[in-house]
């Protein structure tokens, strides 16, 4: 078996001796599990997935962003259970995601759920910087790229090319995606950050910094769900203590009323 030693430095030094437990559950297949509420056709989905789009707490009418949607299956939880008065914006950069994201949604979505979804493909990291898609949504879920290390270790190529530079990379594009979509959030509104990232630097690293800057704006609203370990400000599942399910970070958070 291919090793990278400067990958097996770097998640040693974060899991000390759990660290060997957790990698070999890494490697082993996840069991998905047939999401099938409010739908077509059952989605094959990994049970942290669909507790991490369940965090979000669902508007009573109003626009919803899932703002990296592709594959498609945190959309459809969330078109299953949305309020009749609400529409999902279903989100996602890259061309050729974004066309199997609307394969997802039509096999599986009945019609009268379906055509309260849109997707589109906006880069949702500079979406912040426009003034008028300020406070625009009344929900937004963001399960942003990371660095996948369940992928990575099943993945020679993957894995030989890994360095300590690319989780510090995936943070920076993290926090754009997550400060911009602060700024799109509107008062009241919820916000799910979300990764498949075992680094705390992609976790509550890139969170730290949403409470860091908006500390007058932003309140922690931690998942509901009991399943993994609290962190600083979520929560992780991770498959070597919970059957196998993960990995999945989840952070949520309210923004508040600014008092006049």
């Amino acid at each position: 078996m291919f090793l990278n030693d400067q990958f097996e430095s770097y998640y040693n030094t974060i899991y000390g001796k759990r660290w060997a437990g957790l990698r070999e559950s890494l490697i082993k297949e996840s069991e998905p599990i047939p999401y099938s509420d409010g739908l077509v056709t059952p989605y094959m989905l990994d049970h942290a997935s669909v507790l991490a789009a369940l965090s979000l707490r669902i508007p009573g009418e109003g626009p919803i962003l899932d703002a990296c949607a592709a594959p498609g299956g945190k959309s459809l939880v969330i078109a299953s259970i949305m309020c009749p008065q609400s529409t999902l914006l279903s989100n996602e950069l890259s061309g050729e995601r974004r066309r199997r994201l609307v394969k997802v949604l039509d096999e599986h979505l009945p019609p009268e759920k379906r055509e309260r979804v849109t997707v589109s493909g906006f880069d949702a990291a500079a979406a912040g910087g426009k003034k008028s898609e300020h406070k625009r949504f009344a929900a937004i879920l963001l399960d942003a790229p990371c660095s996948s290390e369940r992928h990575v270790i099943n993945n020679e190529k993957a894995l030989a090319e890994w360095t300590p530079a690319r989780p510090r990379f995936l943070a920076k594009r993290q926090w754009a995606l997550l400060s911009s979509a602060f700024l799109l959030l509107q008062p009241g509104a919820s916000l799910v950050y979300a990764t498949c990232a075992i680094s705390p630097e992609e976790n509550d690293g890139v969170t730290s910094r949403l409470v860091d800057k908006y500390r007058d704006t932003v309140i922690l609203d931690p998942p509901d769900f009991s399943e993994g370990g609290e962190t600083q400000y979520g929560r992780i599942i991770l498959p070597d203590l919970c059957g196998g399910m993960g990995p999945m970070y989840v952070a949520r958070f309210k923004k508040a009323f600014l008092t006049p």
